[in-house]
């Protein structure tokens, strides 16, 4: 089932799906980060308002902002 990664809590896994209708420059900024389809990723922590959303993938962590996190489609692992 295919979801936001803004949605999930902490704890939780998830794999890359694609990306939400964006601008094509922030997509591409989220490519960067390495958030490409098919990544694994885990949720370390989701600050009190939901921004930022910390995950770990690739061996590192990234924070990511509300918007962002909004942006992100995601399958649960």
């Amino acid at each position: 089932m295919e979801t936001k990664l803004k949605g999930l809590g902490a704890g939780a896994a998830g794999i890359v799906e694609g990306f939400a209708k964006a601008d094509p420059a922030y997509r591409d900024r989220l490519l960067s980060m390495g958030l490409t389809k098919g990544t694994c990723f885990e949720v370390v922590r989701v600050a009190p308002l939901g921004d930022p959303v910390e995950i770990r993938l690739r061996g590192f962590s990234l924070s990511l902002r509300k918007d962002e996190a909004d942006a992100i489609l995601v399958r649960r692992a």
